[in-house]
């Protein structure tokens, strides 16, 4: 743009600020600072990209530093203030921001979760595991497919189940519960909690969460080795045998990958031991995951973290919708065989009808 027609440097400071500030797609701010010199150096320089991305996800207010892939770190030598440390690191975060706000504005439609870490409880272990969550029919053959806690005198009493999402750094908009209904009870109970809560967090120190193993006698004090970043409100649970969408406020940027569901309470008590159970038949949760495009790494113990850049191309996200689909079935069908509940001639395709979401190319607004 020629100099004598650009407009934003006489509005001054405060007037252009409030003019770029007030855009709300972020294509529509990347293009603005490639209209000319000057404007690429205001947004750059205001952190308008960062800021954007601040306002949608206030858990980025913890970011710390970022990083570029290795053959994106180089100096680029410009004329004026480029050529200062400062102004590069300034252009590294309008970089990174400003292909986050890109990929963040994607249609949000995957599902996020990809492996199971730890029940607070189980009653009868391996049957009845926090890995059968992970299998979207309530009965494999046979056999009925759910997780139940152990029995309880006091109806109070809540459960916790940890999982593992597809990636260290997920947008999260819904979580989806379904309560077990025993059909092999009489009446067909259904083993409800009252209530659920979700937090978000990521693994305390050096833990490896891909190396945590559950195991038959529950795990009450796994949560503490997690550190939650995001607490939701309480949602009441019906005690329907449906699989129930739990919506979040706003969406959450889960940074670090992990989810806990909080059952608060329990509703339905067993006839044969008078004992209150909480039962889950399958658990499923709605976002999109932003690996393997991006990654963090924890800063300890000061709680910030580092915000990476693996690959500039946002086509790559499509890849982690496949890879989750194919990994939670080898996991299941793994465990299944390994707890000896099916034979080795399981279908993989029997009474699979579920429709795939094709994702619209077009962006939409925050």
């Amino acid at each position: 743009m020629d100099d004598a027609l650009d407009f934003l440097p006489r509005l001054g400071e405060d007037v252009s600020f409030k003019i770029l500030e007030s855009l709300k797609n972020p294509s529509e701010l990347i293009h603005a600072s490639c209209v000319s010199r000057s404007w690429h150096q205001f947004v750059v320089r205001n952190g308008l990209c960062k800021q954007m991305c601040l306002k949608k996800f206030p858990q980025l207010s913890e970011v710390d530093h970022v990083k570029e892939p290795s053959s994106c770190e180089k100096v680029i030598a410009e004329a004026g203030p480029s050529n200062s440390l400062h102004w590069e690191n300034l252009q590294r975060e309008h970089r990174v921001f400003a292909f986050l706000a890109h990929c963040c504005a994607k249609p949000i439609i995957s599902e996020c979760v990809a492996a199971a870490i730890s029940a607070s409880s189980t009653d009868n272990y391996p049957e009845e595991s926090i890995e059968n969550t992970l299998e979207k029919r309530d009965r494999v053959g046979r056999l009925a497919s759910y997780w139940s806690s152990k029995g309880s005198k006091d109806p109070s009493a809540p459960e916790k189940l940890i999982y593992r999402l597809a990636g260290d750094l997920c947008i999260v908009t819904e979580i989806c519960i379904q309560p077990f209904q025993a059909y092999f009870h009489e009446g067909y109970p259904i083993y409800s909690a009252n209530s659920v809560r979700f937090r978000m967090g990521h693994a305390k120190g050096s833990m490896d969460i891909l190396e945590y193993q559950m195991d038959q006698e529950g795990n009450e004090r796994t949560d503490e080795k997690f550190t939650w970043t995001y607490t939701s409100p309480k949602f009441s649970m019906s005690q329907e045998n449906c699989l129930q969408t739990f919506k979040l406020p706003e969406p959450v940027l889960c940074i670090g990958g992990v989810l806990l569901i909080e059952l608060l309470g329990r509703v339905q008590r067993q006839e044969i031991d008078g004992l209150f159970y909480v039962c889950v038949t399958h658990v499923k949760v709605l976002g999109r995951p932003l690996s393997p495009a991006f990654g963090v790494r924890m800063l300890e113990p000061e709680g910030k973290f580092e915000l990476r850049v693996h690959r500039y191309d946002p086509e790559v996200l499509k890849e982690t919708r496949n890879a989750l689909d194919a990994t939670v079935m080898q996991r299941r069908i793994l465990y299944m065989l390994q707890a000896n509940l099916i034979g080795v001639n399981y279908m993989l395709g029997e009474d699979q009808n579920d429709e795939e979401q094709d994702e619209p190319d077009d962006e939409e607004e925050w």
